[in-house]
């Protein structure tokens, strides 16, 4: 059973529209099949793992109102060493 990088492919394919079910294949906005170009969904894999820790550090903070509160009781400058850059030196940005 073929498996696809679904977000990957919709990354690379950004302008058609197509269904992709894994084991079955992936069709154009014609409903065509065709095989997505290898290279393509690498690229496109590449620069959404780049994008990862945006979504690993917004899972990890707490909500806003759990934020707004602790800045109010201890003040912006705990908030950033107590909250955000611990979240942000266990997921850094890639470089």
């Amino acid at each position: 059973m073929t498996q696809y990088d679904h977000n990957a492919i919709m990354k690379a394919y950004p302008n058609q529209i197509f269904s992709i079910i894994d084991g079955v294949g992936v069709t154009n906005k014609d409903g065509e099949m065709f095989e997505p170009e290898a290279k393509l969904v690498a690229a496109a894999r590449v620069e959404l793992d780049k994008l990862k820790y945006k979504d690993q550090r917004k899972a990890e903070y707490p909500d806003w109102r759990t934020q707004l509160e602790y800045i109010y009781d201890f003040g912006i400058d705990k908030w950033k060493t107590d909250i955000v850059d611990p979240v942000k030196n266990k997921y850094p940005k890639p470089s």
